[in-house]
């Protein structure tokens, strides 16, 4: 299969911002407890946290995560995370049907993030509080001293404020499985005075909004046009979800979906747009994409399991073991991201250790790197610069998702501070290799390398004992060749492919 591509460094999308390649915790599974925070470990440091998940995570690079949720956010209240340990309330969590221990509240987290090397994004409960605990928790996290929670803040052990300049105002508010499930106006309404009430205290603070649960939801797009009509002076984003699944394990209409993807996101663009015009402002709103990942494996029996379990305390659940093919997935999706990183601002994959997580942990065990680790990586490693917009001409096929999709995925990103000019390559197709000629226009390409994923089975798993069976590994299919490049790209493959200049 032929294919020819234009990369032209006058032809640019966005410069990318680095929260694009954000992350996700949530109180939910082994996510937190046996995940980030196992005491008695060997790995475990002085508070508790697992050393070994740290350097996974660090080497991720990922800027930002989100804390506390998720469901879990919508009946939390974070006032049970501070304090002496011994005098914290255990909590039935209703969003998942488990006992939450308060173990690990805001101070631990914050630590684990700084040694993590990334930034907190935390979210309020706007489901079954609201508008003053949102205010209390800002004043405790933020405010330098002389208020009542800033000097509780210090009284518990942290003098200076975390500074946090990102913050959800709730969780999918759009869901009826939401505690404190509310209409769009109702929320829309709520949202605008609590933001008001946030800037008041700290105007330095950026807020997400809650848009659509997912581009299948009953409300959407209509949503997103009454919040953000509600809202649309006050925040800065308006946040999106979707999950990815495979129940019929067809690979190319599987592989499909991140078009579905594009026109959600492309929808909403259009409708921030729509309510721009109509309030007559200047402000510019974006998107935060701040939960994304394929959601499948375990999905239907874990939520058969729930029913049945009574309140247990850090269960295995929705523990997915990913898959070779989900690689060529995250990697489609990444892209999609990258060609939208005009509006699409930040993005989290959700989540980040044991559930549904591009990491995995052994209660006292070890700690290894999921198949979808590695596009992950790759991608917030390198996929930072300036994203820019390919001519791309190569056969397509139609899928329930959409028509015409390219069997070839492929972005590439400029950096000029690195001096290094970088494409992600997925090939689509089960059979055929593609043979792309690459024009770059404007470049001037000194040397070039190639990384690729690939594995013959589809179904072919990273595991304790195997956690490198699918991992990168330098590859021989990209040549300079005169004012551009070749790429062969084998069926079903995940490739890196980094231009020197």
């Amino acid at each position: 299969m032929k294919a020819r591509v234009t990369a032209n460094a006058a032809y640019a999308v966005a410069d990318i911002d680095k929260r694009l390649y954000g992350s996700f915790l949530e109180h939910l599974g082994r996510a937190v407890y046996t995940g980030i925070y196992e005491p008695g470990h060997p790995q475990a440091d002085a508070e508790g946290m697992r050393k070994d998940v740290i350097e996974l995570v660090r080497a991720l690079d990922t800027p930002i995560c989100r804390y506390p949720g998720g469901n879990f956010v919508s009946a939390y209240n974070w006032e049970d995370g501070i304090g002496p340990k011994e005098n914290r309330p255990r909590r039935l969590d209703l969003a998942w049907r488990t006992t939450e221990p308060n173990l690990v509240g805001i101070h631990e987290f914050a630590d684990w993030a700084e040694k993590a090397g990334t930034e907190m994004m935390l979210a309020v409960n706007l489901g079954s509080r609201g508008l003053d605990e949102a205010r209390a928790f800002v004043e405790y996290v933020n405010h330098p001293s002389g208020s009542y929670w800033s000097d509780l803040r210090a009284k518990n052990g942290r003098a200076q404020p975390w500074n946090c300049r990102l913050w959800c105002l709730g969780n999918e508010m759009d869901g009826p499985w939401q505690v404190g499930h509310k209409s769009a106006g109702e929320y829309g309404h709520l949202a605008n005075e609590t933001a008001k009430a946030l800037r008041g205290l700290d105007p330095t603070v950026e807020l997400v909004v809650c848009g659509s649960s997912h581009s299948n939801m009953p409300t959407y797009p209509q949503w997103e046009a009454t919040v953000l009509e509600a809202t649309y002076e006050q925040v800065d984003y308006i946040s999106l979800h979707m999950y990815f699944e495979n129940y019929e394990k067809n690979t190319a209409e599987y592989l499909a979906l991140p078009a579905k993807l594009d026109r959600y996101i492309g929808t909403v663009a259009g409708i921030i747009d729509y309510v721009k015009a109509k309030t007559r402002s200047k402000r510019d709103v974006k998107i935060s994409f701040d939960e994304w990942n394929v959601w499948y494996h375990q999905r239907k029996r874990d939520a058969e399991r729930m029913r049945g379990w009574d309140w247990p305390e850090a269960p295995r659940l929705l523990e997915d073991i990913y898959n070779f093919e989900d690689v060529l997935q995250v990697g489609c999706i990444i892209n999609t991201f990258i060609r939208r990183s005009d509006i699409v601002r930040i993005a989290c994959i959700a989540q980040l250790v044991n559930v549904i997580a591009p990491i995995m942990t052994d209660p006292g065990g070890s700690a290894w790197r999921q198949t979808i680790y590695w596009p992950f990586m790759l991608a917030s490693k390198h996929g930072r610069g300036t994203a820019l917009q390919l001519a791309v001409e190569v056969p397509t096929y139609d899928a329930a998702a959409a028509d015409k999709v390219l069997w070839l995925d492929i972005t590439g990103v400029h950096n000029s501070n690195t001096g290094t000019l970088t494409f992600f390559a997925i090939n689509r197709h089960g059979s055929e290799t593609i043979e792309a000629d690459v024009a770059l226009e404007r470049f001037a390409a000194k040397s070039i390398e190639h990384t690729i994923i690939r594995h013959d089975d589809l179904e072919a798993c990273n595991t304790k004992d195997a956690p490198d069976n699918v991992s990168p590994v330098k590859g021989n299919g990209a040549a300079l060749s005169g004012k551009g490049m070749t790429l062969s790209l084998p069926p079903h493959s995940y490739s890196m492919v980094r231009v020197t200049l």
